[in-house]
């Protein structure tokens, strides 16, 4: 009996790691996954999309789909990775002002796992917006995991992503 494979949908922000998201997407194809790439707008001066389309089969999203075009298939688990201190902030708010803000909106109400690796500095994560952010974020079952790290600093860590959800 063929199995489905599983979907996992990779929000990527305009963080300095999303240049190595493709580092992620192998990670996830590894352990069986189908990767389907959101970028939020500004993330699309981040990534190579030609290489992430390559890599995962399917085009990179930013937008809204017309509805002529084809349906993402539904994601089984969401990553936010990098996530930037406005994605953070705009997620736990309920802003839906782009697709990828959009998607976030929903799946904790859909039941959809989700991750969230923000890649933030001390001085962003120190404050009280962001702060509260991550509680209430936390507070509806999401999974938000992050070390600070000083402005202009940091390693991000991909493979963390998998083994949270």
């Amino acid at each position: 009996m063929p199995t489905v494979p599983r979907v996992l949908c990779l929000v990527v922000c305009a963080a300095g790691p999303a240049g190595d998201a493709g580092e992620l997407v192998g990670l996830a194809q590894d352990d069986g996954w189908t990767v389907q790439v959101i970028a939020t707008p500004a993330a699309l001066d981040f990534i190579d999309v030609p290489a992430l389309e390559r890599q995962t089969g399917r085009p990179v999203r930013s937008r809204y789909r017309k509805p002529s075009e084809p349906r993402s298939p539904r994601a089984d688990a969401i990553v936010v990775a990098p996530a930037t201190f406005n994605t953070v902030n705009k997620f736990a708010a309920g802003i839906a002002d782009t697709y990828a803000l959009g998607l976030l909106a929903e799946a904790p109400g859909l039941g959809i796992p989700v991750v969230v690796l923000p890649f933030v500095n001390n001085a962003l994560a120190a404050r009280a917006p962001f702060r509260r952010s991550v509680e209430q974020l936390r507070a509806e079952g999401v999974r938000v995991e992050f070390e600070p790290h000083p402005p202009g600093a940091g390693v991000f860590p991909w493979h963390l992503a998998l083994q949270l959800l």
